[in-house]
């Protein structure tokens, strides 16, 4: 009998080691992640047959709440803004203005996230980023709502359009946990 109770509780060691390595694994998936806007290029005015650099490589990527973003460069400076001010790529009311070479900017809420360059006309040769950062408390199939400018646009750039990422209903970790518990309660039900 004592022997019985003995590998029951090795056995219980083992299941809530494997548990607890599961869930560790698993937060650690869910971290928040620092994007380098630009990739190795940077921040940057971008060559005038690349003037959707940013536009691209923000469709690219999907952004959670907790995500940051981090902007290189030099001789230049990066602009949040409001929506009007983005596609019209006005610089005289920011948000905030960054311009230390090194710019993190932490995506704190869900919905859109507007970026310019302060350079003059960088922003109009295409230095901005529209970016739309996924609402965690939405499981949804539908594609995040697109960036809609106001009237009249007054850019030759192109609009950025929207990511057509779909958001991810059951995290692998709940999957994970679901067949480990499914497993427990059959080994446990076994005579």
């Amino acid at each position: 009998m004592k022997r019985n109770i003995s590998y029951c509780f090795l056995g219980l060691f083992k299941t809530w080691l494997t548990v607890f390595l599961a869930v560790t694994i698993c937060c650690a998936e869910a971290a928040a992640t620092e994007f380098r806007v630009g990739d190795d290029l940077g921040w940057q005015e971008p060559d005038l047959n690349n003037s959707a650099l940013y536009t691209q490589w923000a469709s690219r990527n999907r952004f959670h709440v907790g995500d940051s973003l981090s902007f290189t460069y030099k001789n230049d400076s990066v602009l949040e803004v409001d929506k009007w001010d983005y596609y019209h790529c006005n610089t005289s009311n920011p948000i905030i203005a960054f311009d230390n070479g090194k710019s993190i900017m932490k995506l704190d809420r869900p919905g859109p996230f507007y970026f310019i360059s302060g350079a003059h006309d960088h922003c109009k040769n295409g230095q901005r980023i529209f970016i739309e950062v996924m609402d965690p408390r939405l499981i949804s199939q539908s594609p995040p709502p697109s960036a809609v400018p106001p009237e009249p646009y007054l850019s030759d750039s192109p609009a950025p359009s929207p990511s057509l990422g779909i958001a991810i209903a059951v995290a692998p970790c709940a999957l994970f946990m679901a067949l480990i518990v499914t497993f427990l309660a059959s080994v446990c039900s076994s005579p």
